[in-house]
């Protein structure tokens, strides 16, 4: 499915604007033509489900960027570009559901701070997506039921960012924009085979998104189906906002553009750790399934070094498993951050304990109703933060002993589960999902495809750096995305 002269299918943003300035397309043909994929496949032929709402000013929008383009050109670095957002995340005219049947009418009646930034750059909201319900875990809701896997129906997109991962590899719209808690970008991302990014902690606002401040844990992050359209998206993301007093610690931290300093040779002489040790959510690293996966990541290491990267194979993080055990959720932050969430705004519920008194939370995905219920105690809180600070140092001192660029490790450690293993016994969730960057909150992390198993799914490696080295990241990640190109299309959606 195409307009009359542009193939839309795995279309870049370079792409989308030479079209424009070429005058053969126009954003509203853009818009018409992603919504026409949407139409044939989320709802009906493999049913990826992964929409929960179109925008219906979008093609509004759409028509005002193409007046504005044929009066003064672009109007920023996103000029006309379609996007899809994880549904956590404010948008001015629609609901945010968080994919459960609780907040299903919850209008916040306003614009997330980065939405605000998208807008301005020129990008046009094309809808929300589907997401782990409650903004956690793979992605189940009791709002859409469970979203699809592009590259085989039976499996989960993963999460909780499922929607956008599956949306954008199935070409429903040019990027999207989604929120990490856990693993909640890099899994879905990699599940259905695009880049994804958790950026450090504070360059991006978490102002107007279920999951901000005063945790810490959460981070919005770029999905795209190429690391240069990740890298034009986080231009325009960061920055500032005084509504998240997370942002200050971006402050300073921030190049003038992630996305000008993309080379090809950029793993020539860049120094790589090859964290092998398992560290996924659940992995069992003596089956089949895990070793799948294990055969691709060593092919991936083999890549890096042909492209040129000195290999320090393998390097060993003291600790690691016993101080990532300690992980542990804050209940009262988890309270003061809806409260602060749903302030000025006519939520269904006044705070977290309303909604877990409500009688539709029982319809909630089981899973899903543990998180929200969770509750550690202050001591499983204290030595949660103090593995975290003893994990960062360790993860430091190995990067300095060995002057390593960047960390890379298996972005999953599993294949894609089966839907009917998350919704039923053993209610499967998460499996493979290092979790690493849950402790590591300041520090960035990059995915990137790898290949496929001998099962034809997708996995992908994992370019973690020092806090703020975000930029750094990037530069590897596209270096080895341009050297490999893995990214393949699903047949599911063609």
């Amino acid at each position: 499915m195409t307009s009359a002269a542009f193939n839309v299918v795995e279309a870049t943003i370079a792409d989308i604007h030479a079209a424009f300035e070429a005058g053969t397309l126009t954003a509203r043909q853009l818009v018409e033509t992603y919504l026409a994929r949407i139409a044939a496949y989320d709802k009906q032929g493999p049913a990826i489900n992964a929409v929960i709402a179109l925008n219906d000013k979008a093609l509004d929008e759409a028509d005002r960027l193409d007046a504005r383009f044929k009066a003064q050109g672009m109007t920023g670095p996103l000029h006309g570009i379609p996007l899809l957002i994880k549904d956590q995340i404010d948008v001015d005219g629609m609901a945010t559901t968080m994919g459960s049947l609780l907040f299903k009418d919850f209008r916040p009646g306003r614009d997330a701070f980065v939405v605000n930034k998208l807008k301005q750059a020129g990008a046009i909201m094309l809808g929300k997506v589907t997401l782990g319900e409650l903004g956690g875990g793979d992605t189940h809701g009791s709002l859409f039921g469970s979203t699809r896997n592009v590259y085989d129906t039976a499996r989960t997109a993963g999460g909780s960012s499922g929607g956008c991962g599956a949306a954008v590899s199935a070409n429903f719209c040019a990027a999207a924009i989604g929120q990490e808690g856990f693993s909640s970008i890099r899994r879905p991302s990699i599940w259905n085979g695009i880049v994804g990014m958790r950026p450090s902690i504070g360059l991006v606002s978490r102002g107007g998104v279920y999951g901000g401040w005063p945790t810490t844990n959460g981070s919005l992050g770029p999905m795209a189906r190429s690391v240069a359209d990740l890298a034009k998206l986080l231009d325009v993301m960061a920055g500032y906002d005084p509504g998240d007093p997370s942002t200050a610690y971006g402050v300073g931290q921030t190049p003038a553009s992630y996305s000008a300093t993309l080379k090809k040779d950029e793993l020539v002489g860049a120094r790589i750790g090859i964290l092998r040790e398992p560290i996924g959510y659940d992995s069992e690293p003596q089956s089949d399934d895990f070793q799948k996966v294990d055969d691709v990541f060593n092919k991936a290491v083999a890549e890096l070094k042909q492209a040129g990267a000195e290999i320090v194979d393998p390097i060993v993080i003291p600790n690691l498993v016993a101080l990532l055990k300690k992980r542990a959720r804050n209940p009262d932050n988890d309270d003061q951050m809806y409260a602060m969430y749903v302030k000025g705004t006519q939520a269904p519920f006044a705070t977290r304990r309303e909604v877990a008194a409500s009688p539709l939370f029982q319809k909630v995905w089981i899973n899903s109703q543990k998180r929200w219920l969770d509750a550690p105690s202050d001591d499983k809180q204290l030595a949660y933060h103090r593995a975290r600070e003893q994990l960062l140092t360790n993860l430091l001192k190995v990067m300095a002993d060995h002057r390593l660029d960047a960390i890379v490790h298996k972005a999953v450690e599993h294949q894609p589960t089966l839907i009917k293993d998350g919704i039923e016994p053993p209610f499967v969730d998460q499996k493979g999902a290092p979790h690493l960057n849950t402790f590591l909150t300041n520090v960035p992390s990059v995915v990137v495809p790898a290949g496929f198993t001998t099962d034809d799914l997708p996995a992908g490696i994992t370019f973690l750096g020092r806090p703020y080295s975000d930029a750094r990241m990037i530069e590897l990640a596209y270096a080895y995305e341009q050297a490999t190109q893995h990214r393949k299309p699903p047949r599911s959606t063609p």
